[in-house]
């Protein structure tokens, strides 16, 4: 490794080095509607209006720096006793590719694996990142019917063009 990387490396883990991750609050809504709609603009994720999110709100954990400012956000939605979706994982626009969001996921890996599930699943556009932490591409017809009632109100129900991952907690 040469010395700008090594230097650029070294930058990423002191940022991080100051980044928490808590369960989200009310207050914290009108920033994850943000971050969230911000990537919903350009067709990336689906868009979360205030009224899905606080319905939703106890499923969603965020990144904070040390200062308080919200950084990421990303949901873990219970299904089943042994099945739950990684949602609505998203970086504040500028602060992508420093590992803030691979923290966020862990750690809702991490939640899935304390409530002793065995399988968790998204669906995403960037498989490369999921793959990262151990998810494996599946067809859609695998996840469970439950799953597609939800999909069935989506507005690219007949046209799914998001990619389909799973991780195994249990083996």
């Amino acid at each position: 490794m040469d010395m700008t990387t090594q230097a650029a490396t070294d930058a990423q883990a002191d940022a991080r080095a100051d980044l928490s991750v808590r369960k989200a609050r009310p207050k914290d809504v009108g920033e994850i509607s943000r971050i969230v709609n911000f990537y919903a603009a350009s067709q990336q994720m689906l868009p979360k209006t205030h009224l899905q999110l606080y319905e939703n709100l106890r499923d969603f954990s965020v990144v904070e720096d040390g200062a308080g400012r919200i950084l990421a956000c990303g949901a873990l939605h219970l299904y089943w006793e042994n099945l739950a979706e990684i949602r609505a994982i998203a970086v504040t626009d500028g602060m992508a590719r420093k590992g803030i969001g691979t923290i966020l996921a862990e750690r809702l890996v991490e939640e899935a694996r304390e409530l002793g599930l065995d399988e968790v699943f998204c669906f995403t556009y960037v498989p490369r990142f999921f793959n990262s932490l151990g998810f494996i591409q599946v067809e859609h017809s695998v996840l469970p019917l439950k799953v597609y009632n939800e999909c069935f109100q989506c507005p690219k129900f007949n046209k799914c063009d998001e990619i389909a991952m799973v991780l195994h907690l249990r083996v």
